[in-house]
């Protein structure tokens, strides 16, 4: 019992630290009695997430490591993973070690409560759902792992296909962390339980939008446009040339649009985030630490030109350390805690779907 703990405790710091240092402030932050069912949902995503990314090996090889992952996560069978050459493929060294120690984060799974397994799985379910979408919705280019160019770019064609994926990736786990938190902490509050669960994902959707905004350069270069052609072709656009600068007049309206898009949901998640009862100023700053560093990435997005969008764009270490101390100081004075965010009028107004 004593190696199980220490083993635990090994993958929910030691591993975590190395595998984002961003979300481990946030886990760190939030209350002892949400930690382990939150971290170790997270590092099981990100282990998917790095089998899904190695385009060095072919999308089938993949896809098929997904499935034997998915298949242990949901108990369906015992019989040990061996990510060897996956993990080999990895730059990495926090990826490697995530492949590398796949077994003993299975091996913590069935440590937590009935609820606690049955919301961890259903998460994970649905973001591996998203993940295999879209292996195979970009497949056709990379059979051999990464043959996609910016010649050759498959687009999502409906809003209705990216907010379905941004829900798969990143929604559902706003939907989860509000479920954990509410058994955990909060079982007896009054509260709007369905407004409260939609604005939780729509918080994930507006970070995953804000990833999609942000990476759109890289995206392109490797054959992904994850803005739908039905909005593309309104304004005469095309994948291959969006990032022209001769393109700029007819883009970056669009491109706005997206960004306000984006706002929106985190207005909904700062909604979200003051529904939480006071008290609660762990879970507190783990929510607006996320939402305070997307809208500052969306004001460096929304003042850049096409030319500087094609670098990646990033909030400095100074601006990060500046949020969460500005927030810690915050945090129990709520007059300077509603100034901390405040979105734009036009992201307010553009709450609907962009068709």
């Amino acid at each position: 019992m004593l190696a199980m703990s220490e083993a635990r405790t090994e993958l929910l710091t030691d591993l975590l630290r190395a595998t984002s240092r961003s979300f481990y402030l946030t886990l760190r932050v939030l209350p002892a009695a949400v930690r382990p069912q939150i971290g170790l949902a997270y590092l099981l995503a990100r282990t998917t997430d790095t089998i899904a990314d190695t385009e060095i090996l072919p999308v089938t090889q993949r896809l098929d490591a997904l499935q034997k992952l998915r298949e242990r996560i949901l108990g369906q069978t015992s019989v040990p993973l061996n990510f060897g050459e996956l993990a080999r493929q990895q730059g990495s060294p926090a990826e490697k070690l995530l492949l590398e120690k796949a077994e003993a984060g299975l091996a913590i799974l069935p440590t937590l409560s009935p609820e606690d397994l049955k919301l961890v799985r259903e998460v994970l379910m649905t973001i591996t759902s998203g993940q295999e979408l879209d292996l195979r919705r970009f497949g056709s280019l990379a059979k051999t792992g990464g043959s996609a160019t910016g010649q050759q770019i498959i687009a999502l064609e409906t809003a209705a296909e990216l907010d379905d994926y941004t829900y798969r990736v990143a929604g559902c786990v706003g939907e989860f962390w509000t479920k954990i938190c509410r058994a955990h902490l909060f079982p007896n509050v009054r509260l709007n339980e369905k407004q409260f669960i939609a604005d939780g994902i729509r918080f994930g959707k507006g970070l995953q939008l804000v990833n999609i905004l942000r990476d759109l350069p890289a995206d392109l270069k490797n054959g992904r446009c994850y803005l739908p052609t039905q909005r593309l072709d309104e304004v005469k656009l095309w994948p291959e040339t969006l990032l022209s600068p001769a393109n700029a007049q007819k883009f970056l309206p669009l491109y706005r649009d997206y960004l306000d898009k984006a706002e929106a949901h985190l207005t909904a998640g700062w909604r979200y985030t003051n529904t939480l009862p006071f008290g609660q100023f762990r879970v507190r700053l783990g929510c607006a630490w996320p939402i305070l560093l997307g809208a500052k990435t969306i004001a460096k997005l929304r003042a850049a030109d096409v030319t500087q969008l094609q670098q990646r764009v990033k909030v400095s270490r100074g601006e990060v350390y500046g949020i969460l101390f500005g927030s810690l100081l915050a945090c129990p004075l709520p007059f300077a805690w509603r100034k901390l965010y405040s979105p734009a009028a036009k992201a307010i107004a553009s709450g609907g779907d962009l068709a």
